[in-house]
């Protein structure tokens, strides 16, 4: 089992489940396995599952009438996801594809439904999960608007940072530029420049943090 979704791990983030609410989950929780590429589900399906990142990545897209895709987020090792869908119990709204070799924790609608319904605990952890993920798109609107992108780049990835509790963060310099809605180009400039300053490092669709404090005074605009 990952450290990422050990109950035992520390969820001091503040999108990050608690350890008995994990506990509860991964108690009935099947393992799914995904290869580069592979798709957990798309844009259109009805929900069936909530969804839980055990090992690897996964990317959160949408795609328009165009054809043109929007990369939403690259979602890390810890992060829960797909409890809006069962919810609401409408179709999702959103594609996701690994990104490298993944491994998943499955809950079942039903267990989902009885966990929620038999738990305050449970029902109020997901409140405030769905709270937070709402006040942090509305944040993420304003910088759209706002801030330069420097300070968004730093904004987003502290934010893919706190959902891997510190790992290497596995996300490519296109999907970040597909999420801030700017070209590689543009993100891959920065980057280096940020990696010459001794912020990150560099690697294969992969940054490495070295000082986060600086990055995150950077984020603060």
């Amino acid at each position: 089992m990952s450290a990422s979704l050990d109950p035992s791990t520390d969820a001091s983030d503040a999108l990050r489940l608690s350890p008995p609410v994990q506990a509860a989950l991964l108690a009935v929780a099947r393992r799914r396995t995904l290869a580069p590429g592979d798709s957990l589900f798309l844009k259109g399906s009805m929900p069936d599952a909530l969804f839980g990142v055990v090992q690897g990545s996964l990317r959160v897209s949408v795609t328009g009438a165009n054809g043109r895709q929007a990369v939403i987020t690259v979602l890390q090792p810890g992060h829960w996801f797909g409890e809006v869908s069962l919810l609401v119990g409408q179709e999702r709204v959103y594609d996701t594809f690994a990104t490298e070799p993944t491994e998943m924790a499955v809950v079942s609608a039903p267990d989902f439904h009885r966990l929620v319904a038999s738990s305050f605990d449970i029902h109020m952890a997901f409140t405030r999960l769905i709270g937070l993920r709402l006040r942090q798109a509305l944040r993420w609107i304003d910088d759209a608007i706002l801030s330069p992108l420097p300070v968004r780049l730093a904004q987003r990835i502290l934010a893919l940072a706190q959902q891997g509790a510190g790992e290497p963060l596995t996300v490519s310099q296109e999907d970040l530029a597909m999420m801030l809605g700017v070209s590689r180009q543009s993100v891959n400039r920065q980057l280096k420049l940020w990696e010459d300053a001794g912020l990150l490092r560099l690697e294969y669709k992969r940054i490495v943090l070295c000082a986060p404090g600086a990055l995150e005074r950077l984020a603060q605009g």
